[in-house]
């Protein structure tokens, strides 16, 4: 039997989303996939499969959804309203979804960007060595009510499995490094910039965040533009108003506006994460220590799947049965059949 997931109510912003396309720069074509990239390897771990699995990315809000067959789902990213039957079901978590059922999830509760994962995978026709929509270039697309999504191959595996997960959403300190373009601003207006205490703006979207601030912008000296010139996502542009706009997973491939510094990729779900008002805030690191941060963030993703721990304990599991309190409150039944 085939397994698919039905889309019978889409959000406003639901697409296909994996690790995107490294390496396409060349062709004019910026990485895209996941904007909240941890959610993936979250994700991942928690249904026991690799991290470049296709999963369904959604931004602010889910939608409702129909089991074709037995299958398995996770839920990471920004903490969305879920119910499975109208039974509500843990965030950053693993559950069941049997035949025939419905998953409901509503808007986000924090941050912004949800993710649903499938066992085996979402499994649309790969272009260019990934399944990921990328809007900007106009590939593939949003995914509407009535789309069937076809899945891979579920190699099995546990469900009812969750991982604690520290909150990354309501902005935070992004650690930067400088690029080729830090060396134009002031040492003052670097200054300014990491005392400066940012908003996320309600302009943002896969190519790039804007942030609002108060006082003056942080234009550096000299001329405003560059010649074109390769960025990748977190590049920190500086417009034309000297306002900050932080680059991400659909940016442009070349850009004029000189570039301030750099976030590190591992704070870019910060980002992600940050909806609109919420503050965020810059702080410049070495080049090695950005590296070293980089190392050590890289291994905690490969130490996910040894986190994940199960929702429930099997009372079998408990050596000392005895000495656990499993039932509470209870009474001879006598005040029940006495009256009061």
């Amino acid at each position: 039997m085939s397994r698919s997931l039905q889309v019978v109510q889409a959000g406003p912003a639901l697409s296909v989303q994996d690790l995107g396309r490294p390496g396409s720069l060349s062709e004019g074509l910026s990485r895209g996939g996941a904007m909240d990239r941890l959610a993936l390897y979250e994700g991942s771990a928690l249904l026991e499969q690799g991290p470049g699995c296709a999963a369904l990315e959604m931004a602010a809000m889910g939608g409702r959804f129909r089991a074709r067959g037995d299958l398995r789902i996770a839920l990471t990213g920004a903490p969305m309203r879920a119910a499975i039957d109208g039974v509500r079901v843990a965030w950053n978590a693993s559950h069941a979804l049997p035949d025939g059922s419905e998953l409901e999830i509503g808007a986000a509760e924090a941050g912004v960007y949800g993710y649903l994962h499938l066992g085996g995978g979402i499994a649309t026709d790969p272009l260019m060595g990934s399944r990921s929509a990328h809007l900007t270039a106009g590939i593939g697309g949003m995914i509407a009510a009535g789309t069937d999504l076809a899945l891979g191959a579920d190699g099995g595996g546990s469900v009812d499995r969750m991982l604690d997960v520290a909150s990354r959403c309501g902005g935070g300190v992004l650690r930067v490094v400088a690029g080729p373009q830090t060396h134009r601003f002031a040492p003052e207006t670097i200054e300014r910039f990491t005392e400066t205490a940012f908003r996320r703006d309600a302009r943002g979207n896969r190519q790039g965040v804007r942030l609002d601030h108060e006082g003056a912008g942080f234009a550096p000296d000299g001329a405003r533009s560059i010649l074109s010139d390769v960025v990748v996502p977190g590049d920190i542009q500086v417009t034309g108003d000297g306002s900050p706009y932080v680059l991400m997973a659909e940016c442009q491939t070349t850009g004029g506006y000189p570039r301030i510094g750099t976030v590190l990729p591992c704070d870019l779900p910060l980002v992600a994460q940050a909806a609109p008002g919420d503050l965020l805030r810059f702080r410049f690191v070495s080049a090695e220590d950005g590296l070293a941060t980089e190392r050590a963030a890289r291994k905690a993703l490969s130490d996910l799947p040894a986190k994940v721990r199960a929702r429930l304990r099997d009372p079998a599991d408990l050596g000392d049965l005895l000495g656990h309190q499993l039932i509470s409150g209870v009474t001879a039944g006598r005040h029940e059949e006495e009256g009061p």
